[in-house]
Formats: C-alpha cells, structure tokens, sequence
C-alpha cells in the first residue's frame, strides 16, 4: 500500500471520533475544483511515507486515537486496500474511507468484509451533469449509481456529500440529486474553497456561492433528503 500523506490528527474527518488521516495516491476522475493536485495527477512525485512509519505511528496512538480516515486520491484504486484495511483493524482503530464511488466492487468488497465502519461518498453532481464535473466524458455512470445502492443498504454509518461550486452546479441539479438519493441519509452540502493549485485549467473562473444561496440549495433537496446539512460555510 502506497501512502503519500498523513495527517497525525484530525476532529473533523472523521464524524465523533478523533483520527488520522492517511493520503493515498492516484485518482480516475479529474475534478477542476479538486485541491489535492499533486495527489491527482502526480503522486509518483511526492515522496512515500514508509508503511513501517505509519504502523510505528499507529501503535503509539493507541488508546488517543479512535479513527483512520483514508482518503486520497481515490483509495478504491489500490487493490492492496482490504489487506492493508484488515491490518489497520488487527490495532483497534475505527476506519473510515473516503470514496468518489466509482469501484463499487471493491466498496462492496470492503463492506461485506466488514472492514468499515463509516462511508464518505462523494456526490459530485445530478447525473445529468456528471460527466462534465468529474472530467470523464466515457464515464459509466451506473458504476455511481450502484454505489450509491450499496451504501443504502451497507448497514453501517454513512453520508453523501458534494462540493458546490459556482458554474458547475445549479438549482435544477440539486433538485435531480435530491430524487436520485432520497432517503434518510445524511448529506452534506460543502462550500468550495478557492486554491491556488486545482486541477481544472481554468480553475480560476470558478467561485463560491453564497452563504443565503448554499441555504437556498438545501431547502430545494430538503423535501427528499431531510437530513442535509451545509458545511464549510
């Protein structure tokens, strides 16, 4: 397992729980708002850290942390992840991951497993609009659609989430989102954060929506999602 970044404590990755959050590398998507652009595009060029070190840290946290978050990247990639996952547990810790949902068979794997405890899936867009916000023209967006279906019925904690993000997102797709994810589940509406460094080439033409319009998108998902919630703002 390839681990590119680590972040020795963190009270928010992680709903409830003090944690870690362990970076890998490599993502399929190529979302222009995505921050994490060495990580996307050229892991190869950031230095590994050594499983020993992250095992050696883990070990002397025990009993402070509660939680690993694994994010990335997209760890679904890494097919060395339910391995390295079981050995995380063998040490007591709780483990989160982080997933943009586009390998529902390792998702499912993990899940049957038992080998997590909480799901953070990213929503990027309605359907209709997927392909453009994730920067894949041939996606399959059933592959999406099932991960959604398996988290619905996984059994265990877990929420959907979507960056909003001024000219990507507008009132007609949360209304389609709100239909496609209806439920009881919690999801959680995040307010984009200018960077210096994104993906898409002209990142810099997008923006953040306001506080009184990030309210307005809740209410139009409301009546399907109940439980959404904005964050960051």
């Amino acid at each position: 397992m390839q681990i590119y970044g680590l972040n020795k404590l963190t009270l928010l990755d992680f709903p409830g729980h003090l944690a870690c959050t362990l970076f890998t590398g490599g993502c399929n998507f190529r979302c222009p708002f995505c921050y994490n652009t060495s990580l996307v595009l050229e892991p190869t060029k950031i230095e590994k850290i050594p499983i020993e070190e992250i095992f050696a840290f883990l070990r002397q946290r025990k009993g402070r942390l509660e939680g690993i978050c694994i994010t990335g990247g997209e760890p679904t990639l890494s097919t060395d992840l339910p391995e390295f996952i079981s050995q995380l547990r063998t040490l007591g810790y709780l483990i989160k991951l982080d997933t943009n949902g586009s390998n529902p068979d390792m998702l499912s794997f993990l899940l049957q497993n038992h080998l997590l405890d909480y799901v953070a899936m990213d929503i990027k867009n309605s359907p209709q609009s997927y392909k453009k916000t994730v920067g894949v023209s041939n996606l399959d967006q059933s592959v999406i659609d099932k991960s959604v279906e398996l988290l619905k019925s996984c059994g265990i904690l877990y929420e959907f989430r979507t960056t909003v993000v001024v000219g990507l997102h507008t009132e007609e797709d949360f209304s389609s989102i709100g239909k496609w994810l209806a439920g009881d589940c919690a999801y959680y509406l995040q307010s984009f954060q200018k960077h210096s460094d994104l993906v898409g080439e002209n990142s810099s033409d997008m923006s953040t929506f306001s506080q009184k319009e990030m309210e307005h998108f809740r209410e139009v998902v409301l009546p399907w999602l109940p439980n959404t919630k904005l964050r960051g703002i």
